[in-house]
């Protein structure tokens, strides 16, 4: 995918998400009678919950996850393999974190390159080599080049405001005393067709997003092989033993599963359509199409 075609089609993704938020807040405003009152509200709440999220997404990840900081003695490999890729990418270091959890996965999240955040798991530590590690570093390390923590991180809290109208709606009109007749029919119908489709376009930015960071750690590392390798190892289904960080602030893996290198948290998955990762087969497709493209 060109950067230009990427750009417009995100930018595309984004103004349907917008105008899905602003849209259901001129839907209600239109039964209340108070439709600009509604829109800004909801252009409001999206624009603060963007801005909080944005600048607070490294801490928030860090203790959704329950990973903690590490420094170049605690971990000396990570750690060195870490500075090697940011080196070849001409960034800052960032800070470095270990994830405790046996499922073998990987995450890059900050605001800019000067405040992000590498976390492994330490499944993933022990499963993969020098090489494989490398390239999955390539590939975190890519999300925070371009910028993606941004436009997920906008993309995931308009799709989650946009739910929660949805949820309010519903919940008002099952057990309240939301609106009857053809307004409360067309008001019930939004509630379920809006999130739905905003959760798609959602899944649609996210699956964008990872598939340009292959891309990027082929381009950064120059060693197809080794990603296509590290990706058919943690994308097997993981045994019902396996064990990740749960606490009272700590929601189960499939709330925060799109930041991860790949959606292994739930075993697998029944259907692509929901995934917010493209299918194994499409990124080897993807990453052997760089590959030829660079001819290494």
């Amino acid at each position: 995918m060109s950067n230009g075609f990427g750009t417009l089609k995100i930018g595309m993704l984004f103004a349907a998400l917008s105008l899905m938020l602003v849209g259901f807040g001129a839907l209600i405003g239109y039964f209340t009678g108070y439709i600009l009152v509604w829109m800004s509200l909801f252009l409001g709440i999206a624009l603060v919950m963007n801005i909080v999220s944005y600048l607070k997404s490294d801490s928030i990840a860090l203790r959704m996850t329950n990973s903690k900081l590490i420094q170049r003695k605690d971990d000396p490999r990570f750690y060195g393999i870490v500075e090697k890729v940011v080196k070849k990418a001409g960034i800052p270091m960032p800070r470095v974190g270990i994830m405790p959890t046996d499922v073998p996965n990987a995450f890059a999240t900050g605001k800019d390159e000067k405040h992000s955040v590498v976390v492994a798991t330490s499944g993933i530590l022990k499963m993969l080599n020098d090489e494989e590690l490398t390239a999955v570093l390539g590939h975190e390390i890519s999300h925070i080049t371009h910028k993606d923590i941004l436009v997920t991180t906008i993309a995931a809290t308009i799709a989650t405001i946009i739910s929660y109208i949805g949820n309010m709606i519903l919940f008002s009109m099952l057990f309240g005393e939301g609106e009857r007749g053809n307004n409360g029919i067309i008001l019930l119908i939004a509630a379920i067709l809006i999130p739905l489709g905003a959760m798609f376009v959602q899944l649609g930015i996210s699956r964008s997003r990872e598939a340009d960071a292959d891309e990027g750690s082929v381009r950064l590392i120059r060693d197809p092989d080794a990603l296509i390798s590290s990706l058919e190892k943690i994308s097997k289904p993981i045994p019902r033993r396996t064990t990740f960080p749960q606490s009272r602030n700590n929601p189960q893996p499939g709330a925060y599963s799109s930041m991860f290198l790949v959606n292994n948290f739930n075993g697998h998955s029944l259907l692509n359509l929901f995934s917010t990762h493209p299918s194994l087969e499409k990124r080897i497709k993807n990453i052997n199409r760089v590959r030829n493209e660079l001819k290494i």
